[in-house]
């Protein structure tokens, strides 16, 4: 109940916050995305949820792959970007979006993370400049993961590099409130 009260009181308050909801299989992750989805859809609101794999997609409501919603390249490197064009449709939804549900992040390499960071605060300046110096511009974002699991792959990588490549890595990483469901 907790962690429920904690994100629908950002998604009210429109305080763009990022959490990551760290529990390992069979906590209730998926139970707490779909109770915040069905609270914030009920209300006319848009909530955007995506997931690595196809498969995980299916368990969340509206769910999609990362790489389909958010345009994200195939090959990312550190400076690439999302494409998606400030006047295009998924720009608009993305705007009017009240909460991004983010499922198996821990998977995703960091640069992933700052291609979606970096695209959303360009898109999101011209509504609110502000933006440009807030995480993800300002959106609440929920990220999920279990670093127990396997992590993301690296081809031909050390483990230095795979840890290196992680989500904690990140320069957003200090900007998420860590939430357990142990």
């Amino acid at each position: 109940m907790n962690i429920y009260d904690t994100i629908i009181s950002s998604v009210n308050d429109n305080y763009g916050e990022v959490f990551f909801l760290y529990g390992y299989g069979r906590t209730g992750k998926t139970f707490i995305w779909r109770v915040i989805h069905v609270a914030i859809r009920s209300k006319g609101d848009i909530v955007l949820t995506v997931s690595l794999s196809e498969i995980s997609s299916l368990l969340i409501p509206g769910g999609r792959t990362v790489q389909s919603r958010f345009a994200i390249p195939i090959n990312i490197i550190e400076n690439s970007t999302c494409r998606i064009k400030p006047d295009d449709p998924l720009a608009e939804l993305i705007v009017k979006s009240k909460l991004i549900i983010w499922d198996k992040a821990h998977m995703i390499h960091k640069h992933c993370f700052e291609d979606v960071d970096k695209s959303f605060m360009d898109i999101l300046r011209i509504s609110n400049p502000r933006s440009m110096n807030l995480p993800f511009g300002e959106k609440v974002v929920v990220l999920d993961g279990d670093f127990r699991q396997i992590l993301l792959v690296i081809p031909k990588g050390t483990r230095q590099d795979i840890v290196h490549a992680s989500i904690n890595s990140s320069y957003f990483w200090q900007f998420c409130v860590r939430i357990s469901m142990t």
